[in-house]
């Protein structure tokens, strides 16, 4: 029997759900998604004007998403939690993909990171998407 989800891993669903509706939406195609490897995994694989784009998805809750605008001051950004050891990681999977994919030598590629917000009370998502984020 399966174990129950956490909390987190349906939010982390729920948000990579809402990711790749957004970019689908922006003209991209997927690809793949949750491409894992040991050392780590590419939450969305997407291609738009013959570029791969490599995306990473972050989604944080909130009980209501006007309490932690901006203006709150709270300064919360779901991007703070890409590390430089989750690029290290996402840097090695990239790679792999790109060396099964026999992509390595001709591919034009870059990491992007979408991040969501979610309004847990009022069922809203913010969804904004950072380009070409270096390695």
């Amino acid at each position: 029997m399966k174990p129950k989800p956490t909390q987190k891993q349906v939010i982390g669903t729920l948000g990579e759900a809402i990711a790749s509706r957004f970019i689908i939406n922006k003209g991209f195609t997927v690809v793949s998604r949750n491409y894992r490897k040991k050392f780590g995994e590419i939450d969305i694989i997407a291609k738009k004007s013959g570029k791969i784009h490599f995306v990473e998805v972050k989604t944080v809750s909130r009980e209501n998403l006007k309490e932690t605008a901006p203006e709150s001051g709270d300064g919360f950004r779901p991007e703070d939690n890409v590390h430089p050891w989750k690029l290290k990681r996402l840097s090695r999977a990239i790679q792999v993909y790109l060396s099964e994919n026999k992509l390595e030598d001709e591919a034009d590629w870059q990491l992007d990171v979408v991040t969501v917000m979610l309004d847990v009370k009022n069922k809203v998502a913010r969804v904004k998407m950072l380009e070409d984020i270096i390695l």
